[in-house]
């Protein structure tokens, strides 16, 4: 599998990857085309974006004429963010402090045939700054492996939201981490939706460093035929009177699976720490299968932590209820995941994005359908 070389031209995306890009609202928005390719769309004045070299990527020795991505980049932990240290050139995506520009978008786009790439990307918030940060991972119908990594700096009291939408192709492979570093008084919204993909695996780190920092990691997950979700959180929490929510929901259809597995860690002298984690997963068929492991450590006293997780079909009363009004079963097993999910879209800042994400849901939940009756009648299933 060949890491790619850059391309000369940006991609050309399919209507539905336009249609996110437009439900953005995104007044910067950067394409990054197989990890290699890098092509800025629109940008806007107040925003930074550079290609740092990526030496300084890897030892944070910067001249000063670039952003100093290794500042931000997560250490290599495990082979495949070796790999990515190895063969990324970094994006600095760089809002100054005070500064409110609108949403920022990267699009990582993946069209090559049996290619890895490996990109990424350091966001870095100036203390006082309010923004929207957007990220999204898709591609054409391709085999692939793809790698990327992608840390958020959040000064001194700024306000950052996170989005990352996956909508991989069913043949396309990803592990991938996300890390952010939360400062005094900030606050870090972080909201993840995966819905595509053959494995999909996200590790994701958010540390508290400065005192009255607030984190929430948020998720909304869909898997069906025979892929896997794989999500992996750390709230880790290294300073005094800091918060962490974590909200994941998903459903798993057809012979899918999802693995949750996620840890609260309060390090000594972070006492007066509040965490909080939360994850729930519907299981629609009864070949697909979640689990969910939620895990706490704790090294100081005056915390409040909690976990919190369920694992279940539908219930069979809301399907009565909606059958008693003459709602169809596949329709009203449509209609009560959608109504699980939408917590946590009902939560995004951005509620044209929101919108556009609800009718992918519907378009994967109505596919995983057609799917689970051509197993049913022993037609043809596959990918």
């Amino acid at each position: 599998m060949p890491v790619t070389t850059a391309p000369s031209r940006p991609p050309s995306f399919p209507d539905d990857v336009e249609a996110l890009i437009a439900a953005t609202g995104a007044t910067t928005v950067v394409v990054v085309s197989d990890g290699a390719g890098t092509f800025v769309r629109a940008q806007d004045p107040a925003v930074r974006v550079v290609l740092a070299d990526a030496t300084s990527a890897g030892d944070g020795d910067g001249d000063g004429a670039t952003p100093d991505a290794g500042a931000a980049a997560p250490r290599p932990r495990d082979a495949f963010s070796l790999l990515n240290a190895a063969f990324a050139t970094p994006l600095v995506v760089e809002v100054p402090a005070g500064a409110r520009p609108g949403p920022v978008l990267v699009v990582q786009w993946c069209g090559t045939e049996g290619a890895a790439t490996f990109p990424l990307t350091v966001w870095k918030v100036g203390a006082g700054a309010e923004v929207d940060l957007v990220e999204a991972s898709v591609s054409a119908d391709v085999a692939a492996l793809t790698v990327p990594v992608s840390t958020v700096e959040v000064g001194q009291g700024a306000v950052v939201s996170y989005l990352h939408v996956q909508h991989l192709g069913g043949r396309v492979w990803q592990v991938a981490q996300q890390g952010s570093r939360v400062q005094r008084d900030a606050t870090f919204t972080s909201t993840a939706v995966a819905l595509g993909g053959d494995y999909a695996r996200v590790r994701t780190t958010s540390t508290l460093e400065g005192a009255g920092g607030t984190t929430r990691l948020l998720a909304v997950y869909f898997g069906s035929e025979s892929r896997m979700v794989d999500f992996r959180t750390v709230q880790e929490h290294r300073a005094p009177r800091t918060t962490s929510e974590l909200l994941f929901k998903g459903a798993v259809a057809n012979r899918s699976r999802a693995v949750y597995s996620g840890l609260i860690r309060v390090e000594k002298g972070a006492s007066g720490t509040n965490a909080f984690q939360t994850n729930r997963n519907l299981v629609l068929h009864e070949g697909a299968r979640a689990d969910s492991v939620p895990n706490l450590e704790i090294e100081d006293n005056d915390v409040r932590c909690s976990h919190a997780s369920a694992v279940g079909p539908i219930a069979e009363d809301q399907r009565f209820y909606l059958a008693s009004r003459g709602v169809p079963p596949e329709v009203g097993d449509r209609l009560i995941t959608l109504g699980f999910l939408d917590e946590v879209l009902q939560r995004m800042r951005r509620p044209r994005v929101a919108d556009h994400l609800r009718l992918e849901l519907v378009a994967a939940l109505e596919s995983a359908e057609r799917w689970q009756r051509a197993g049913a009648s022993g037609g043809a299933v596959g990918a």
